[in-house]
């Protein structure tokens, strides 16, 4: 009778052992197939998002016009009317001159280059600056060609080009394209 119980006893381990490790490989099963699920899922997340996270594709803002007129120094290049040449007309005192504009407080600084129109003239004189017409008018202090005014008419500006119109008084009015650049 005790073998018979020792062996009943021992089915009923072996039994319970067999239901447990089912049980157990049942739930390791799913648990490793929830793993798989989530890893893949994971992996895909990473090569779809990862490139999107390249910032070497990112473009800087554009810098604004105030950021391009206050960059450096601006130096005469060219004067056009109606598309032709008349750099010649404006005298080589005011071609050589260059034009300096600074952010803060809306200053300029215009130096009179090697050769000055009137020798008593200074070097460098002071002006102001500031944007008219949502910045599509350059209006300056003082007067920098002969005949013109002290307002200018914005045509394009760049890092290393400022384009601007102007009415020159010749004893006409003369419309007239002068360029400036760094």
């Amino acid at each position: 009778m005790a073998k018979a119980r020792k062996s009943a006893l021992f089915l009923s381990i072996s039994a319970f052992n067999t239901v447990g490790t089912v049980l157990f490989l049942t739930l390791n099963s799913t648990i490793m197939k929830n793993r798989l699920t989530l890893w893949t899922i994971s992996l895909l997340a990473l090569i779809v998002l990862l490139p999107a996270c390249n910032k070497d594709d990112d473009d800087p803002p554009a810098k604004t016009k105030t950021e391009l007129l206050t960059t450096g120094t601006w130096k005469f290049s060219t004067a056009t009317s109606s598309g032709i040449d008349v750099s010649s007309q404006i005298p080589a005192c005011i071609r050589d001159n260059t034009y300096t504009f600074v952010v803060a407080g809306g200053a300029g600084t215009l130096n009179e280059g090697a050769t000055k129109c009137n020798a008593a003239d200074l070097q460098s004189s002071p002006f102001t600056w500031n944007w008219a017409s949502n910045e599509t008018v350059l209006h300056v202090s003082t007067v920098l060609l002969p005949g013109g005014s002290n307002d200018f008419t914005v045509v394009s500006i760049s890092e290393t080009q400022l384009v601007v119109s102007q009415i020159i008084n010749v004893g006409v009015p003369l419309p007239v394209l002068v360029t400036l650049v760094h």
